[in-house]
């Protein structure tokens, strides 16, 4: 299978980024240049990302990125065999900017174009990171999105379990909230539990030991919100407290998504799983999966803290990915707010 360089812009949130990725098959890749523009302080004194201050960041900074992608990577878009953005879902203002600019550099270029769901990105970028043979059983576990997912191959996914109302990054950013703590709350989440007692507050485990892979995480937020409410707390215990009972949702959901997944996938002598999306960036989290995993007799994959998040590397990925198949996009190619992954 040919190598393939591609261009990837990512905007669907919060980070204007761009990056230039060589690879083929299986992985790994090799990431030549990852730019990002984190819109972090422009978003902070609102305590959440602003749709239209998120926009309008794109216009100004993704030109500039997009220059210092292809200079890092020492090559001119002429050099690059394809452009790969982010076509959704997300925001949509956000991911009109990314998929128009990246129409526009391949029309300028002559270069195919690859209209990338961001979700199916997060999925691929373990194989970028540590290359991975298909399939693998995949916990997206982000801000706006948790599945259990068997991955069969590009744009063949199982769907095992999802949250059937928030997901674990919504929580706990609402739950830093409440404590007072900054945007984003994830970060500042794990950083106190680890001066907290996990065991101070008896939270619920909604849906634990439950049939099926489904998550749910309102009943969760909403009792940490009573909590608060009934008087003065220790914050550092409260967070290790929900950072606990988050970990047992995600462990027990996951253990009997891969009963399910050695069920479906029987041929598969030493399973994988995967972890990616903004909260397996949490190192307790990371540390409790990989202990299931062991004792579930799966081999976990987990990308680096920096490709967990949103980024233009994983964009560029899917986007060598696409193109080794042959799956190219029109730049009449929409851009989508809702885009869910399709299930067998």
């Amino acid at each position: 299978m040919r190598a393939w360089t591609v261009l990837g812009i990512e905007t669907s949130c919060d980070e204007t980024a761009a990056a230039v990725v060589r690879g083929a098959g299986s992985g790994p890749g090799e990431i030549l240049s990852n730019i990002i523009f984190s819109q972090l302080e422009e978003h902070r004194p609102y305590g959440g990302v602003v749709p239209e201050i998120a926009a309008r960041a794109h216009v100004e900074m993704l030109d500039g990125i997009v220059e210092r992608a292809l200079a890092e990577a020492g090559l001119n878009l002429g050099a690059v065999d394809a452009v790969a953005a982010t076509a959704g879902p997300g925001l949509i203002g956000g991911v009109m900017v990314g998929l128009l600019t990246a129409k526009a550099l391949a029309l300028a270029a002559g270069k195919p174009l690859i209209a990338v769901n961001h979700l199916e990105a997060h999925g691929l970028s373990a194989r970028l990171s540590e290359g991975l043979e298909f399939p693998f059983l995949l916990l997206l576990v982000s801000g706006g999105h948790c599945q259990l997912l068997g991955v069969e191959g590009v744009g063949r996914f199982r769907l095992y379990g999802t949250t059937i109302d928030d997901a674990a990054g919504e929580a706990f950013d609402k739950v830093a909230k409440l404590l007072g703590l900054d945007y984003p709350g994830g970060p500042h989440i794990e950083a106190l539990a680890r001066e907290g007692n996990p065991k101070r507050y008896k939270l619920p485990r909604p849906l634990l030991g439950r049939e099926g892979a489904d998550f749910s995480f309102s009943g969760l937020k909403t009792a940490v919100r009573q909590v608060t409410l009934d008087g003065a707390v220790q914050a550092a215990d409260l967070a290790a407290s929900f950072q606990a009972a988050v970990i047992d949702i995600l462990r027990d959901r996951t253990r009997a998504a891969m009963a399910m997944f050695v069920r479906d996938f029987p041929q598969t002598p030493s399973p994988a799983f995967v972890m990616a999306g903004g909260v397996a960036a949490n190192g307790a989290i990371r540390f409790a999966m990989g202990a299931l995993a062991s004792a579930q007799g799966f081999a976990m994959k987990v990308p680096p803290p920096a490709l967990c998040t949103d980024n233009a590397a994983m964009i560029a990925w899917a986007g060598i990915e696409r193109a080794g198949l042959g799956l190219f996009d029109p730049l009449s190619a929409p851009a989508r707010a809702r885009w869910p992954l399709e299930f067998r």
